[in-house]
């Protein structure tokens, strides 16, 4: 019997991760129904404001009178109160399911336990913790945000074989192939924010979207303490939001807003606060040097996503370094690839 609900809630996490980069603010879930020991239905919160993942299990089921010999199983913590939607935990009552196997309780304030605690005061036998471990890393962004009050940081950066990740002559130099490039913009559609310091902005002229691959483009950020980058540079072309973190005063425009800030040892600090208040739930930094560096000195970082290439260049500007856990190695025709963890 073990065996068969942890591969239910396998199904639970495989069918949440359907939904990455579209669901934000809210977290990925998935749901299975199961009677008779066969799957009868199955859903996943597909986009934030839509139907969560139990509701849209529950409306493949065209005789609901099955539900009342069924098990739901869900990978995070039916909801119990009332957002963009009405809460679950009161359908599944609703339908008179007898038993719900969770995968972890909701760490946002207004569900935490209530969920649990509403289905077991109606006499629905509820089983919590099945595949914790795995369910919390489903939805790392949302743990991270809600229990840490801070956005999941991921580290991004591209290196030589002998440690450079660019000249020191302040022109853009690709280190990695196009393999790797639309790797990264598929990981950019997964997490909210992308941030880059000054030097980056103005050496590379990223647009920092996602137009090697289909999904939503991430919120662009930039550091510029003094505002001296040229407007007409891709960044603030006004297609897709952009912060600013400036120490500078400046006036918002459509898709363009100015954050002050001050450029001290608590840089890194105050920017977290600053996207905690705006919902941003995760972001990939991807450089330069000087602003990686910013984030590993005060320990705020969760991931390092590393490319190293066999190119060498004998000189330039030093890759940071970092440790950490390595929990997976890629090799990406040609590129390796390695993903720490802090």
């Amino acid at each position: 019997m073990e065996k068969f609900e942890e591969q239910m809630m396998r199904r639970c996490i495989q069918l949440a991760q359907l939904g990455l980069g579209t669901t934000y603010p809210n977290p990925l879930v998935g749901c299975v129904i199961v009677h008779e020991n066969k799957i009868v239905a199955e859903g996943w919160h597909q986009k934030y404001g839509s139907a969560h993942a139990e509701v849209n299990a529950i409306q493949q089921i065209s005789d609901k009178e099955i539900l009342r010999n069924s098990t739901l199983y869900v990978s995070l913590e039916p909801c119990a109160h009332h957002g963009k939607t009405p809460p679950c935990a009161d359908l599944i009552i609703q339908c008179q399911i007898p038993r719900v196997v969770v995968g972890t309780s909701d760490p946002f304030a207004k569900v935490n336990g209530l969920g649990i605690q509403k289905m077991k005061e109606a006499g629905i036998d509820v089983k919590l913790g099945l595949l914790e471990h795995e369910c919390r890393e489903l939805n790392k962004r949302f743990f991270t945000f809600h229990e840490k009050k801070r956005p999941y940081i991921i580290l991004k950066w591209a290196q030589t074989a002998d440690g450079f990740m660019a000249p020191t002559t302040g022109k853009q130099k690709w280190i990695t192939n196009k393999f790797s490039k639309q790797l990264v913009h598929k990981w950019r559609t997964e997490e909210q924010g992308i941030l880059v310091g000054t030097n980056t902005a103005q050496v590379d002229n990223p647009e920092l979207n996602a137009r090697l691959w289909e999904g939503n483009n991430p919120v662009r950020m930039v550091l510029d303490r003094d505002l001296k980058l040229n407007l007409n540079l891709n960044l603030f072309n006004r297609n897709q939001k952009t912060l600013v973190f400036t120490e500078e005063p400046n006036t918002n425009s459509e898709n363009l807003e100015f954050i002050p800030i001050r450029f001290d040892e608590n840089l890194a600090e105050q920017i977290l606060e600053e996207l905690y208040e705006r919902e941003i739930q995760s972001v990939i930094i991807e450089g330069g040097k000087q602003t990686l560096e910013t984030f590993i000195r005060k320990g705020l970082w969760d991931e390092a996503r590393i490319f190293t290439s066999l190119d060498n260049w004998s000189e330039g500007i030093h890759s940071p370094e970092i440790s950490g856990q390595i929990i997976e190695t890629r090799n990406i025709a040609g590129n390796k690839l390695e993903i720490f963890r802090k």
